[in-house]
């Protein structure tokens, strides 16, 4: 009505009042009806970027057609409940704000692909935001430029994650399990605090890797952590028969913390798993292994890394610690 032509409008609201007298319908003042051009009809918004504070509706609502939204520089504290309730959102940029934390209704956003979150206040990416519906749609994330020192383990269910961008954060460790990414391509994580890599970084198959600017630990195999116990405990020997045998387990059958340490177990060079008993050591791995273009790790030209390395027993260790010695001697 707002944007109707005001003398048909005028017409047509005299013709009904005519009407609502029970005048006869021959000498009402009516028009024939013309079929509206396509230029008239105002299709159903789709996109919408907002890029300063100014232009912030604070008063109307988003339309809830829209697929992509960007609120960036707009110093927002929070994530506004409006935009949790856009059920169509494929694209969601909330960049250049003061968030510090995610609710978990976010999750509810589920054709959401991109969800753009850097130069934030964040401190953590929550795991009930992994196990939620971003698990099947979420393909592309940027939580760089945070404060987030440790990554939840369930952030490896996301598995059809395939951008992943961690820069300019605290990050200490990166997830035990991100070998189940298999669908990753583009990880970056340049300028955090990693020590070493996991383990299961092994597993990756990306097309392009950024590490650069992390504290990485020269790797020592000669100075192993030990943390074996001997004789095995009897839970040290039931969960490592439970993950090489595959047996099914649930928290329906097990404790919730057994089940979670399961997920977790180590894998010795040999295939065999070892829960909390175990050798650990830091060994050299050249990024060319996991990823077709690798960013310099650092200004000196290396594409090296330190990475995690485990051993169920002095003997696989001691097997290890042989070919190391012939190799390097």
């Amino acid at each position: 009505l707002l944007q109707a032509n005001v003398i048909n409008l005028k017409t047509f609201l005299s013709a009904v009042r005519l009407a609502h007298q029970g005048n006869d319908t021959g000498v009402l003042p009516l028009s024939p009806l013309v079929p509206a051009k396509n230029s008239d009809v105002e299709k159903p918004k789709t996109k919408m970027i907002i890029t300063s504070r100014r232009d912030y509706p604070l008063t109307k609502s988003f339309p809830f057609s829209l697929e992509h939204l960007q609120t960036s520089y707009c110093k927002l504290a929070r994530i506004d409940s409006r935009v949790l309730c856009l059920k169509k959102l494929r694209r969601l940029d909330l960049s250049h704000n003061h968030i510090k934390q995610l609710p978990a209704t976010l999750g509810d956003l589920v054709c959401l692909q991109e969800l753009d979150l850097h130069d934030n206040h964040l401190e953590a990416f929550s795991g009930a935001l992994c196990s939620s519906g971003l698990q099947k749609s979420l393909q592309f994330l940027d939580l760089s430029q945070n404060q987030i020192q440790a990554l939840p383990m369930e952030l490896c269910q996301l598995r059809g994650l395939v951008q992943l961008r961690l820069d300019d954060n605290a990050l200490l460790r990166l997830p035990c399990r991100i070998g189940q990414l298999s669908c990753l391509r583009f990880l970056s994580a340049a300028r955090n605090k990693l020590p070493f890599l996991p383990s299961d970084f092994r597993r990756l198959s990306l097309e392009n890797l950024d590490l650069f600017g992390n504290p990485f630990e020269q790797p020592n195999p000669l100075v192993p952590n030990i943390q074996l116990k001997i004789p095995l405990t009897l839970l040290e020997c039931a969960a490592r028969a439970t993950v090489n045998h595959r047996i099914p387990y649930s928290c329906h059958l097990l404790p919730s913390h057994l089940c979670k340490d399961l997920e977790v177990a180590k894998t010795c060079r040999c295939g065999s798993a070892c829960l909390s008993s175990f050798i650990q050591i830091t060994v050299t791995m050249n990024l060319h292994h996991v990823a077709h273009t690798v960013v310099l790790v650092d200004n000196m030209g290396g594409t090296d890394a330190p990475i995690l390395c485990y051993f169920c027993s002095l003997d696989c260790y001691s097997q290890f610690l042989d070919r190391h010695l012939q190799s390097s001697g």
